[in-house]
């Protein structure tokens, strides 16, 4: 797999990376309308995921709607904006949650968001203060509203802070609609990054554990399908250093790469847990994942996620069964996380 990068560099051409194959679904239906709720800023992988999401959009098959953050710092929200002004969104909206909730800061948005040309403005533009930016709920009520019936998907990466506030939100001047049946209108799928389900590790998973009142009324409340990463997954597809050293080189300083950087001491690998629930919500269709039968996922009081199978469940969960799609699924995440922006018309 690692063997294409050299090419990659070697074309180092916008054009040549878009036209690289896209599922013909894609090529013919309508972007899908994709609202993202990460905790940016606890682990790398979501600026990984967020990176595949502007590829998808500059592919035509997303309309990114907003980001929303259950990371309750004050560099969480301006990293993302520096991020969607990287990738030439600068306006996309971007919502917060004041939760308390992990506000420790962490190099891995805070170096990328202090970083200073040599002019003494920032290497990286971005408008957006944690103070400045408006509450998740609000964010994510306006963009479904605005949405077409049963179009949207949520992707979930960080806490359950944001939906589970979004299901009890009441009716407002943006919708007559309470949370839930605006949810049951515009959402058609919930794709989360959420719980363990090969009994793979000995406590709770952490996006779980770290709000896990909201996690069971997300499980419990949510009103359309749901398809779950378990941590198994993401763990079972390592993101390379190989490919933050290479893949990136169409630009001079990338600011997914130094937050890579700045997370741990390089070089290393790291599971691509965040990027495999972006990857299934844009296409499920794609051959990436298998998934369970029908059931219900349950959130214990200690954060402990468990499966019951029913056929009339909502939930179902991610599941990899050969080394070859482990292959051509990483190599799939490898290749939308760097691709180079397009730029806007």
């Amino acid at each position: 797999m690692l063997r294409r990068f050299p090419l990659l560099l070697a074309a180092a051409c916008l054009c040549a990376l878009l036209a690289a194959p896209t599922p013909a679904a894609a090529q013919t239906a309508r972007p899908i309308p994709i609202l993202f709720d990460t905790d940016m800023g606890n682990d790398v992988d979501d600026a990984l995921a967020l990176a595949m999401l502007h590829a998808f959009a500059d592919r035509g098959e997303v309309d990114l709607l907003a980001v929303t953050l259950t990371k309750d710092n004050p560099f969480a929200a301006p990293y993302i904006d520096l991020v969607n002004t990287f990738y030439n969104r600068p306006d996309l909206p971007v919502g917060v949650a004041r939760s308390g909730v992990t506000p420790e800061d962490n190099p891995m948005i805070r170096t990328p968001a202090e970083r200073r040309n040599p002019q003494g403005g920032f290497l990286y533009p971005r408008d957006l203060t944690h103070e400045a930016a408006p509450a998740a709920v609000a964010v994510l009520r306006r963009a479904l509203a605005g949405a077409a019936d049963t179009s949207v998907v949520v992707v979930q990466v960080g806490f359950s802070t944001n939906l589970a506030r979004l299901l009890e939100s009441p009716p407002d001047a943006v919708s007559p609609l309470s949370g839930r049946d605006l949810v049951r209108r515009k959402v058609r799928l919930l794709s989360l990054m959420f719980g363990d389900y090969a009994y793979y590790m000995e406590g709770a998973e952490y996006n779980v554990k770290m709000d896990i009142a909201a996690g069971q009324k997300l499980m419990a409340s949510w009103p359309t399908p749901a398809v779950a990463s378990g941590f198994e997954i993401g763990a079972s597809l390592m993101y390379p250093a190989a490919a933050i050293e290479s893949a990136f080189g169409y630009a001079p300083h990338h600011p997914v790469v130094d937050a890579y950087r700045a997370y741990m001491k390089m070089p290393y690998d790291r599971p691509t847990w965040d990027l495999t629930s972006v990857l299934y919500a844009v296409r499920p269709n794609g051959g990436y994942f298998d998934l369970s039968g029908p059931g219900t996922i349950s959130v214990d009081d200690n954060g402990y996620t468990s499966f019951r199978r029913s056929e009339g469940g909502r939930h179902r969960y991610l599941k990899l069964s050969s080394d070859a799609q482990r292959a051509r699924t990483l190599e799939a995440l490898i290749w939308l996380s760097s691709q180079p922006p397009m730029p806007r018309r």
